[in-house]
């Protein structure tokens, strides 16, 4: 009972070891998926050398139930028939893990994929937010800058009013001085309108003199021309 790549025993042995590493590599993906460090194979890499494996099993579980019908003892060929179901039964239930396995991978790196691009976006409104404060940041110090130039506004005005009022005050001093001056001579206010007439008519002298004096140097300058 021969194959094209062998007898049917040859057959069955090479399946089984292939079984056993496909389980092994199973195992690995396992503690892999679990583990916060990958070492040796990458997973990828031994994802595909499983699936490879399985799939070469199933092909020998083909040629296999070809060649246990072609055994002439029908104790021989149930034997041989169960143990090929049985090799097809435990390939099949390892493609259902390594498929499980790749379904999950699949939903952690789509789920990767969407906390990516969530953080994206939350960063990107992080730096919106924080361009808010610091609008507000700058607005609150123009506040504050405005108001404390107003203070000093303020300060410098209150500080000229009471030089003012300082300078008021001596300017009234010194005309309560004055009149007690005055008092003090013995002068009254009629003196002093005289003093204040003379000295009108005294400058109104002094304007007609200016007058006269230019009206004859004008007509010395046209008389002599």
């Amino acid at each position: 009972m021969e194959g094209g790549g062998g007898t049917l025993s040859e057959i069955y042995q090479s399946a089984k070891k292939l079984l056993m590493r496909a389980q092994d590599g199973i195992e690995r993906l396992e503690r892999l998926e679990n583990s916060t460090s990958s070492g040796g194979l990458d997973s990828p890499e031994l994802s595909f050398v499983v699936k490879k494996d399985i799939s070469q099993v199933l092909s020998l579980c083909a040629d296999m139930d070809r060649l246990w019908r072609s055994v002439q003892a029908k104790p021989q060929r149930d034997l041989w028939r169960r143990k090929v179901e049985l090799v097809a039964e435990e390939a099949g239930s390892l493609k259902e893990s390594l498929d499980r396995y790749f379904a999950r991978n699949q939903r952690r790196m789509k789920e990767a994929q969407e906390r990516a691009e969530l953080l994206g976006r939350a960063n990107g409104d992080s730096a919106h937010v924080l361009r808010i404060f610091d609008e507000e940041a700058q607005a609150m110090q123009s506040v504050h800058n405005s108001k404390r130039m107003l203070a000093d506004s303020i300060s410098t005005g209150a500080a000229i009013l009471s030089k003012y009022s300082e300078q008021r005050e001596r300017l009234k001093r010194a005309q309560r001085k004055a009149l007690d001056v005055l008092n003090t001579v013995g002068l009254s206010n009629a003196v002093l309108r005289l003093i204040e007439r003379r000295n009108r008519f005294d400058r109104w002298i002094k304007y007609f003199g200016m007058l006269i004096t230019l009206v004859i140097l004008y007509f010395l300058v046209r008389s002599s021309g």
